[in-house]
């Protein structure tokens, strides 16, 4: 068993992307989160998972159970240790210092050194709500997020998507080596640059030649080694085989947004779901309002509908799509 840190304000959006990368993941606290297994290549890759932890087991919220659960605890480890205590969220008021010291004089005396700079093993220490999590780390995200600006990129345009979260949605939809990802809506290609970075081969189509070149820029300068596609195609008709890519994210049109080709904003989403359903077993759709009705109707189950708040104007309907 693993314990996984969360990251974000969504537990149960974090724990539907982490599930790309562990087994029966189960949310246990605010922020903490539970697998039978994991596959420590693709957990490096997810956007709202910081750390993965092989479980030594669990206990009450304070320094004394955990010290008790670690000197009750198996440990076939030798070396020199550090520990990690969290407080996560801020809220149980236990003291990580004091959790560190107790913890790790434990491990003293079951003849550890302690070398807090490179130890060979790291316990995490993790206490939310009633309950503490100690595991011995085993795998921790890459977050490099912030070096790719969407405004950094050779071509920008206003309203494209932070990479965290693009990271997110690609992730859902089954972004991993090996896997086709298309974005028939792809924009400046930020979805897909995303996909491109954990090793999928990504395909994109936009309405807009602009968009479409753009796009095709942004991949040579930042994924010259990537392998993709990008035209300009119409998303309610896309010139791809039936079952040809093995997973779909797009972000639809706003309903501010007023330039949506020829289409009406609603013949176009349900058009492009009907599309993504004849193409791909699994999609992400990103929206600014709820198309689960124009989802079923067009052939997908609604695994999850989030509701992601931006900001004041702005909240994000994630729809998590599998055919049915």
């Amino acid at each position: 068993m693993y314990c996984l840190e969360l990251a974000g304000e969504d537990d149960a959006f974090a724990a539907c992307e982490a599930a790309s990368a562990a087994d029966a993941v189960d949310v246990v606290a605010p922020g903490l989160a539970t697998a039978r297994g994991i596959s420590p290549d693709r957990l490096r890759t997810l956007a709202y998972t910081h750390r993965a932890s092989e479980l030594v087991g669990h206990t009450d919220a304070d320094v004394d159970s955990a010290r008790h659960l670690l000197e009750a605890a198996t440990v076939d480890r030798r070396g020199s240790v550090a520990v990690r205590a969290r407080d996560v969220h801020g809220k149980t008021g236990v003291s990580t210092q004091a959790a560190e010291r107790t913890l790790g004089s434990v491990l003293v005396d079951r003849g550890f050194s302690v070398d807090l700079d490179d130890p060979d093993h790291v316990l995490r220490a993790l206490f939310s709500d009633d309950v503490c999590l100690l595991g011995w780390l085993e795998v921790e995200s890459v977050r490099d997020f912030g070096d790719r600006k969407p405004t950094d990129r050779p071509f920008f345009q206003p309203g494209s998507m932070a990479p965290l979260d693009a990271r997110a949605f690609v992730n859902i939809a089954g972004a991993k080596p090996g896997a086709t990802i298309l974005d028939p809506m792809c924009g400046t290609g930020g979805v897909l640059l995303e996909a491109a970075l954990v090793g999928a081969r990504v395909v994109g189509a936009d309405a807009q030649w602009k968009m479409a070149r753009g796009s095709q820029t942004n991949f040579e300068a930042l994924t010259p080694e990537a392998t993709w596609d990008v035209l300009r195609g119409d998303a309610t008709s896309l010139a791809l085989r039936d079952d040809s890519v093995d997973g779909v994210v797009f972000d639809a049109p706003y309903g501010r947004q007023s330039k949506i080709a020829r289409h009406e904003l609603a013949d176009l989403v349900a058009g492009a779901l009907a599309e993504a359903a004849r193409v791909a077993p699994r999609a992400v759709v990103v929206a600014d309002r709820s198309w689960e009705d124009a989802a079923v109707d067009a052939g997908w189950e609604v695994d999850h509908l989030f509701e992601r708040r931006v900001h004041g104007s702005l909240t994000r309907y994630v729809h998590v799509l599998t055919r049915a």
